[in-house]
């Protein structure tokens, strides 16, 4: 990288800001301090700031020229509430909070994007740099939707980017169609009239119906779904009993479920509540399921992702782009910024890591290599999504 090169002079700037994030994590709609950070960045760069948008959420905007288009770029705040065991110079300040996500990471990089582009806004129209809260289980895109996010700041499509661990360093990594998949989550409790262990007969067994349910819920996985469909249902807590001779009253079960068809969504929930009460009958408990929509699929829209994939290949090699790869079971809230708007959402390889050093690890340390290849990438999405006229 050449020394006169604008990115290489403001890469050390921005892993700066990242570190003093990182040291200073906040949770999930509690970002009161790193969203007055981002906004001070960004009126220091010239852009129009409204904060408080849906929470803690901060909008900075950028116009240059004539156009009348105009896009977003998203970055999230919100860290976790996992213990730091980095041993790092810059480790979080806060007990029981971390980023150990790359939060930091994003959101310092979307204002290096903000300066860069602040200082040479090479593209005509409009350029929304969104913050968003709690990306982390609360939802906070869905709270700036909510909030007007679109109607105050009219996009045609919205992009984020997400480091990604165990995808090679110096690639990036967006294809058309679904790319994270949707959650869902479901409680489950089986109740009945329960017994001493030695006159079970005087009674009933919610523990039992839930073991039975635990086994027959996966015919859903092997038996009512096209095998070629990916889906997971998993069963990640069950409660019941506090006395070693006492069968409970009551065994409370809470799972989830993950796929990228949208449709599957309403067949978990008829199929759950239907083997649900198909056991709790010939068990002589009762069953009640609360089952809860989450986070839709991120499915990146052809145009969107299209875009992407030139604005990777000019940052970092045509060789280095992947446009046909598995997408992941996990989940990410831009989902519902994607489904408002369309647009993209794109993972940037952090290389190789080992156990604990990966997304949500106490040992995870954000790769700040990548930064100058987000910055130029970021450039050259904006260019190409709002191309100034031809003199």
């Amino acid at each position: 990288m050449l020394h006169n090169d604008p990115i290489a002079k403001l890469t050390p700037e921005v892993v700066a800001w990242r570190h003093h994030i990182h040291a200073n994590p906040e949770l999930g709609f509690l970002e009161v301090e790193t969203a007055r950070f981002v906004a001070d960045k960004l009126r220091s760069f010239g852009l129009e700031v409204q904060e408080g948008i849906g929470g803690t959420g901060v909008v900075g905007t950028l116009r240059s020229g004539s156009g009348r288009r105009a896009i977003g770029l998203r970055a999230e705040l919100d860290a976790l509430p996992v213990i730091e065991r980095t041993g790092l110079p810059y480790a979080s300040k806060k007990d029981g909070v971390m980023h150990a996500c790359g939060h930091d990471g994003h959101s310092a990089m979307l204002l290096g994007a903000a300066k860069l582009l602040s200082q040479n806004p090479d593209f005509d129209g409009t350029v929304h740099f969104i913050f968003q809260p709690a990306e982390e289980n609360e939802g906070g895109s869905m709270k700036m939707i909510e909030a007007g996010l679109f109607e105050r700041f009219p996009v045609e499509a919205v992009y984020a980017v997400h480091n990604w661990p165990g995808v090679p360093f110096g690639t990036i990594a967006a294809r058309a169609g679904a790319q994270m998949a949707a959650v869902d989550n479901f409680e489950l409790r089986f109740s009945g009239l329960g017994a001493h262990v030695a006159m079970p007969h005087l009674g009933d067994d919610p523990i039992l119906a839930a073991g039975a349910f635990i086994q027959s819920v996966q015919r859903i996985v092997s038996r009512a779904v096209d095998p070629q469909t990916p889906i997971v249902v998993s069963l990640t807590q069950v409660h019941g009993g506090n006395v070693g001779n006492i069968v409970p009253k009551e065994v409370w079960l809470q799972g989830t479920c993950r796929f990228f068809d949208p449709a599957l969504s309403d067949l978990c929930e008829r199929l759950i509540g239907e083997i649900a009460q198909g056991i709790a009958g010939s068990h002589g408990v009762t069953a009640t399921l609360d089952y809860k929509r989450g986070y839709p699929p991120v499915i990146n829209t052809a145009e969107a992702a299209a875009l992407a994939a030139r604005a990777a290949a000019a940052a970092v090699g045509p060789e280095n782009v992947s446009i046909e790869f598995k997408p992941s079971l996990g989940c990410e809230d831009f989902a519902f910024m994607i489904r408002a708007t369309g647009g993209c959402y794109a993972w940037i390889g952090a290389g190789e890591v080992g156990p604990g050093e990966g997304l949500h690890g106490d040992r995870y340390v954000f790769n700040d290599g990548i930064v100058p290849h987000v910055l130029r990438y970021w450039q050259n999405l904006v260019a190409g999504a709002l191309p100034k006229a031809a003199p």
